[in-house]
């Protein structure tokens, strides 16, 4: 019997675990992931406001990982053919997959998650008033979550820039806007709140004057790409000017057969939507396939074809 090839994941988001999941039952997987467990990206704003929906959306890698070993661990490097973790071990690959997407400071247990969910909760449900800074996808997102459960509290949200959600498309941002004040939200565009340590309320005053009281507020704004662990490494001339990986149409890493980038962390020049975060992975999965197998030839026109057939507003 053939030696299975050795598949290393770094980061235990969607990406990463559904790379790890496929490839169980064909490589020797190895998980790396400070986290023990997996969360729904889609159903975090869903669980601020309703708590007990997290049983169901924060699964614990060993619980559905049959034969993959998960280290339970930040990565810091990657050194020649191996990646070093934070606590000290040195995991050899094959194959390389970086799923580390965006920063996450959340608990590293399931159980610490959910009590997480819980008090943010109770912080809502306390509050009459509530400020939401930044108008992306998770503050509308967040915004329409707090105004349909509760909807006899005053909600504001503020934004830096002239439209909601600005990856989108105007009409879609149009349309965020019209449905929130249809709620009675108030919009306030063009404007900002300065977040830092110090941030406390009940009192806000933004940037250009606007005082606002709220008894509680969610700071939704842009995270970091999380790359910081590359920077060190022999893998940091790769990085572009916001930090994510350069990738070719397969999700290869420019340069490597054996390494890919997939989510976030990549630096495909398409908007991540969720219709193309399929076609993405889907890319990634069977390039990874085919090398796991003894395959080494590509497809790139179809990988290309693909991606250029996605909107991008």
């Amino acid at each position: 019997m053939a030696v299975k090839k050795r598949v290393v994941v770094v980061g235990g988001g969607v990406g990463g675990t559904t790379v790890a999941k496929k490839l169980e039952q064909d490589a020797d997987v190895t998980l790396i992931d400070p986290k023990e467990y997996y969360e729904v990206p889609f159903a975090q704003l869903r669980c601020i406001v309703e708590p007990k929906f997290a049983e169901r959306t924060l699964i614990k890698h060993s619980d559905y990982l049959k034969t993959a070993r998960h280290v339970q661990s930040a990565a810091e490097s990657v050194s020649g053919s191996e990646v070093i973790t934070a606590s000290g071990d040195r995991v050899p690959f094959d194959f390389l997959v970086i799923t580390t997407g965006t920063t996450f400071n959340g608990p590293s247990t399931r159980a610490e998650r959910l009590k997480m969910f819980e008090a943010e909760k109770k912080k809502l449900s306390g509050a009459n008033t509530v400020l939401i800074i930044g108008g992306g996808p998770v503050g509308v997102e967040l915004a329409g979550e707090i105004a349909t459960d509760f909807p006899e509290k005053k909600i504001t949200l503020v934004h830096s820039g002239d439209r909601l959600i600005e990856y989108l498309g105007k009409k879609a941002s149009q349309k965020a806007l019209k449905w929130l004040r249809n709620k009675k939200v108030e919009v306030i565009l063009n404007d900002r709140v300065e977040v830092g340590e110090g941030l406390a309320g009940p009192n806000y005053v933004t940037k250009n004057g606007t005082r606002i009281k709220a008894d509680a507020h969610f700071v939704c704004i842009g995270k970091r790409v999380g790359s910081s662990w590359l920077r060190n490494s022999d893998l940091s001339y790769l990085l572009d000017n916001e930090g994510r990986l350069k990738v070719d149409a397969n999700m290869r890493l420019e340069g490597k057969s054996n390494m890919f980038a997939v989510g976030d962390i990549a630096n495909t020049k398409v908007c991540l939507s969720c219709a193309l975060v399929s076609i993405v992975y889907s890319i990634a999965q069977t390039s990874l396939n085919m090398l796991v197998s003894g395959r080494v030839e590509f497809f790139s026109s179809r990988a290309n074809s693909s991606c250029d057939a996605m909107p991008t507003s």
